[in-house]
């Protein structure tokens, strides 16, 4: 399960999509995310769909890593489908004794599972195609007008960089201390609830431990390399916006367009 977690990294490639300006694709992600959660219809969900589904095709992300990524988050999607189908009013679909299963109730548990599969997918291409540095300047360029009221721009966009730069080597880590703990014998997968939450303080222990390790060796990498912060920055990379920035910018706002003119007429 581990080894399905892809949020974070980056993959290299040469498609439109790649080589969008990495502020306008934030700006993109962002109307996309308000797509989703706009429409109250299924038609309005299938144009959001539609929109991610040509956004990866164009991206050459294959698909199966985009299934891969979709994985963890199958106990969250069964969690929520089972609470939509049994505990919401309506006309009843079935019943058998206390269970009783409404028409509402299988809807509304469809559209959830949609939107979350649309959301996690979309969203992920931010990360896909968009390596570390250039999403740290798009998010401070972006952030810029802040500054002016005393907000660090430049220290939030780089943390959060960080954040995401160190998820697959904290995953791969916690891999590597499962597979360490059961070849001496420890037992991660059977017992109740309590006994699996105690075989976790031998795999939470090294992690830590590790990530406080991996924290310090970063921050003294930094100073190494003389890093001060914002203070007299250059950078090797200009972030410049072109045509196909504001075309693909104009292509959100037609899909996003289009699921307003559903929600009106339904």
């Amino acid at each position: 399960m581990l080894k399905d977690i892809t949020l974070g990294q980056f993959f290299p490639g040469d498609s439109v999509v790649h080589h969008i300006d990495p502020r306008f694709k934030i700006i993109i992600t962002a109307l996309f995310i308000t797509m989703l959660f706009c429409t109250d219809s299924f038609a309005g969900l299938g144009v959001a769909a539609f929109y991610a589904l040509m956004s990866i095709l164009i991206s050459r992300i294959p698909l199966k890593m985009i299934i891969k990524g979709l994985k963890p988050i199958v106990p969250l999607i069964i969690f929520t489908s089972v609470l939509n189908v049994f505990f919401i009013d309506g006309e009843t679909l079935f019943a058998w004794n206390f269970i009783r299963i409404t028409y509402e109730g299988v809807r509304t548990a469809a559209f959830m599972i949609i939107r979350i599969v649309c959301l996690i997918a979309g969203t992920s291409l931010l990360t896909y195609t968009t390596s570390p540095i250039t999403l740290t300047d798009a998010i401070e360029q972006l952030l810029a007008p802040l500054k002016k009221i005393g907000v660090p721009v430049h220290e939030f966009a780089m943390m959060m960089t960080i954040a995401l730069r160190f998820i697959p080597t904290l995953i791969e880590e916690t891999d590597k201390i499962m597979s360490a703990q059961k070849a001496r014998g420890a037992d991660l997968e059977t017992g109740g609830l309590m006994k699996r939450a105690k075989a976790l303080v031998p795999i939470l222990i090294p992690l830590f431990v590790s990530a406080f390790r991996r924290a310090e060796e970063l921050a003294v990498a930094m100073e190494c390399r003389c890093y001060h912060g914002d203070e007299g920055r250059t950078r090797l990379k200009q972030l410049k916006s072109g045509f196909k920035d504001y075309a693909a910018l104009a292509i959100t706002m037609y899909f996003f367009d289009i699921i307003i003119f559903i929600n009106c007429i339904f």
